[in-house]
């Protein structure tokens, strides 16, 4: 299946916003590997560098202003891509509480992106023309079976305002027959997460031999590795859906984030003495939800994701020593 991908994606033009990004690095990373002609759109050039060293990223750099509207649409008529993957988010970042920005980025961008795209016209590629990173977020206070055609209710600036650009999204995408689709992301963990996120604190535990502070961990998440998610974002760019269709992006299975830990904890070799459960209290924020359902990714694919946590977290580790050396 690699070869034929790579057969798929040789020589297409591919637009990577984000690409220094957690999630952006590793699909520009895919495509390049693949033989896509890459465009990385960032913020930082220098940034960029940096990250294209460690994770085999070649590609040409663009650097564009994602708040600016008319720079969007200038960078997207520069670049004519045949494909372009939005993998910019404002909220992830505890230091993102800014809910004007959010808005601008989340929800105004993506319009501004769908339109844009739609204004390049058509072209012989038979996939999608916009590829989407939405967010569980959107879901919010849902329960029961997380179904893309199921009830929304986020809570928070960052699912509000991620719901509003899948929406608009959809909305572009009926209006101008745009070829679009939009991946909802869960618990996404993996090499170039920010540091003080849960598996990056486990990674500084076991090579400071100290104790890390945790909470109860008693919420179930759907954690993905990183890699699989990436793969999922080229598969959904070929994928027959409706114009504007919402794809849970999970692997369909639930583990609570103390399982998570002590999984990732006997991988890491930290004894478990050293995880300190119950010491940080929940955030407010923190979203339970009931299983996710993976159906519609298995049936517009014919994939779905097989890296279990064990093996993300190995392989997680074993890369950053691999740049380390």
């Amino acid at each position: 299946m690699a070869n034929e991908m790579g057969q798929v994606w040789g020589g297409v033009r591919a637009a990577v916003l984000g690409a220094s990004g957690f999630v952006g690095r590793w699909g520009a990373r895919r495509l390049c590997a693949r033989g896509a002609d890459v465009h990385l759109v960032v913020r930082d050039a220098g940034a960029m560098a940096r990250v294209g060293r460690d994770y085999g990223i070649d590609g040409t750099v663009v650097t564009a202003d994602m708040a600016d509207g008319d720079a969007v649409r200038g960078m997207i008529d520069e670049i004519r891509p045949t494909v372009v993957f939005n993998l910019i988010g404002y909220g992830v970042d505890r230091s993102e509480r800014d809910a004007a920005t959010a808005r601008r980025i989340n929800a105004e961008l993506v319009e501004v992106l769908a339109e844009a795209t739609a204004g390049l016209g058509e072209t012989s590629w038979t996939g999608q023309r916009l590829v989407h990173v939405g967010s569980a977020l959107e879901y919010g206070e849902a329960s029961g079976d997380l179904r893309e055609d199921g009830p929304t209710a986020p809570t928070t600036d960052y699912g509000i305002t991620k719901l509003e650009g899948t929406q608009r999204l959809t909305a572009c995408a009926v209006r101008d027959g745009l070829r679009a689709v939009t991946g909802r992301l869960f618990t996404v963990y993996g090499p170039g997460e920010h540091a003080g996120r849960l598996l990056p604190s486990l990674l500084e535990a076991a090579q400071s031999g100290e104790a890390v502070s945790l909470t109860a961990g008693a919420a179930a998440r759907d954690f993905t590795y990183v890699e699989e998610v990436a793969e999922g974002l080229l598969r959904l760019a070929l994928c027959d859906a409706e114009p504007g269709a919402v794809v849970n992006l999970a692997r369909g299975e639930l583990t609570t984030v103390r399982e998570f830990i002590e999984i990732a904890g006997d991988v890491l070799g930290i004894e478990r003495e050293l995880l300190k459960f119950g010491d940080l209290a929940e955030r407010p924020e923190e979203m339970r939800h009931g299983a996710v359902n993976v159906d519609r990714l298995e049936t517009l694919t014919g994939w779905s994701m097989n890296v279990d946590i064990a093996e993300g977290v190995r392989r997680t580790a074993c890369f950053y020593q691999t740049i380390a050396t």
